[in-house]
């Protein structure tokens, strides 16, 4: 469903900010990528959304190379920022309603919207509530209904959890659980290594640039992964990664 070749980004500065990554993430799957700021993983979710374009090498969503066909590939994926922007002075039912048809979804009703909202675990007294006065947890839950409504079979989060309480933390990854069982594609990128091994089916490690590792469900289980990851970050473990 995602999927880099050989994907490569330097800024027009000489930054490296992504070297030769080759990835993909499948239907059904969450995978999380962490790593430090500076990292290079809010630029590979831009290369994917076309936000920028590759200095080499391919971006893919649903099998559509994301810069020949932009529009097209967008039909397939949605995306929550770290802070999802939305209108303040409207309701979180005229938000939805608003970015859905954006999207392209005109048939959706008031009972669909809450719907939605109620399956992202928003309070039914929430629904018609001004957003300037939501939590950013509240405000997470209603981006990925943003993201569920618009029906598309892969979605990007970059760091998505960054200043979620643990309650609020925890209510957001069992909604990613609910999407991956409805056989969506999960992209995460995170710097929180303990959600990420609470909720990934794979974990990569990325660093200055490069992917250096990738774990899967059943290695996390036995491996120490604060350990794994710093020792990946002190140059302790070499092993280039694809995946």
């Amino acid at each position: 469903m995602l999927e880099a070749m050989n994907l490569s980004k330097r800024y027009e500065d000489g930054l490296l900010a992504v070297d030769n990554l080759n990835l993909k993430v499948e239907c059904g799957e969450i995978f999380c990528l962490l790593g430090a700021n500076g990292a290079g993983k809010t630029t590979v979710i831009n290369l994917f959304l076309n936000f920028i374009e590759p200095t080499s090498g391919t971006a893919k969503i649903n099998n559509i190379d994301v810069t020949k066909n932009p529009l097209e590939a967008k039909k397939y994926v949605s995306y929550v920022s770290e802070n999802v922007m939305l209108y303040g002075n409207f309701t979180a039912r005229q938000n939805l309603d608003f970015f859905t048809k954006l999207g392209g979804r005109k048939e959706m009703t008031r009972e669909d919207y809450y719907q939605i909202m109620r399956k992202v675990g928003l309070q039914e007294k929430a629904f018609e509530q001004r957003l300037k006065h939501f939590s950013k947890g509240m405000r997470q839950k209603l981006g990925i209904a943003i993201a569920i409504s618009k029906n598309a079979p892969a979605i990007l989060l970059d760091e998505p959890t960054v200043g979620l309480d643990p309650k609020a933390g925890a209510e957001f990854l069992d909604i990613l659980r609910q999407l991956r069982d409805e056989s969506r594609a999960i992209f995460m990128s995170t710097h929180d290594i303990f959600r990420a091994k609470d909720i990934a089916d794979r974990v990569g490690i990325m660093k200055t640039g490069r992917l250096v590792g990738i774990m899967t469900r059943e290695e996390l289980e036995k491996e120490n992964l604060e350990k794994l990851y710093l020792d990946y970050m002190r140059g302790e473990v070499v092993r280039e990664a694809t995946g």
